[in-house]
């Protein structure tokens, strides 16, 4: 990816040494120094790449950047802790990337496409309502579902106080006990396909998510992760 200059105080956050306000201190108090020069603004940019940023003389060097993709299983939370002790995401991970954090989550019950970083600008590009990046669900539902319904979903509507809207709803299949529906999201709010059908009186046995940008989950199968290459990173950030 093309480097990009970041704010001092981001990075010294991003190498572990101090939160950002933190890290404004320490600018402030005359410890930093940027390739032999002490730096003591807060508007200063370095570039990760090539800078050379010392703290009280010693070399900072910032971390690496991951970006991993998930096939989080079913059962499983996307929290590092959980209050009921349920199993985490986190120990399908290498112990030594604790530190990553997922982008968006999905919930206790739901499965597939799952990304997970240490890069904040990845995350709210991926996250952030404006950016619109657009994740693909199948749905399998009780009941019959029909068509107009899918309609109800693709012009929005309000439910609990909140617009809930996908982009593209599709029927793969429908019985008298099951329908299976594909739904295509751009906002990503909490709960928000298991919430459209609740609005509708249906509830959703299972859901997986199966695509993320241009991402798919592919052959990936459940519990397994592997990092992003370069060009699908790039079309995240696009």
């Amino acid at each position: 990816m093309k480097p990009m200059s970041v704010r001092l105080q981001k990075f010294l956050a991003e190498a572990g040494v101090a939160s950002r306000r933190g890290g404004e201190e320490i600018i402030l108090a005359g410890r930093v120094a940027v390739n032999g020069r002490t730096v003591q603004e807060l508007g200063s940019k370095v570039d990760p790449l090539h800078d050379h940023v010392a703290l009280d003389g010693k070399p900072v060097r910032a971390r690496r950047k991951l970006y991993l993709a998930l096939h989080k299983p079913r059962g499983l939370v996307c929290s590092r802790k959980d209050e009921f002790e349920r199993p985490t995401i986190y120990e399908l991970l290498p112990r030594e990337w604790a530190h990553l954090h997922s982008v968006g989550r999905l919930d206790f019950n739901s499965e597939g496409l799952l990304f997970l970083t240490n890069d904040g600008e990845f995350s709210l590009r991926l996250t952030h309502p404006r950016y619109g990046v657009r994740k693909k669900y199948l749905a399998t539902v009780e009941g019959r579902v029909e068509a107009e319904m899918l309609g109800r979903f693709t012009q929005g509507l309000w439910y609990e106080g909140e617009r809930f809207k996908a982009e593209k709803a599709r029927l793969v299949s429908a019985g008298a006990s099951q329908s299976v529906v594909e739904l295509e999201l751009a906002e990503g709010k909490y709960r928000e396909v298991r919430r459209l059908f609740e609005s509708q009186g249906r509830t959703v046995k299972r859901l997986q998510r199966l695509q993320i940008g241009k991402i798919k989950l592919g052959e990936l199968r459940p519990g397994k992760w592997r990092t992003l290459t370069e060009v699908e990173i790039k079309s995240l950030m696009s």
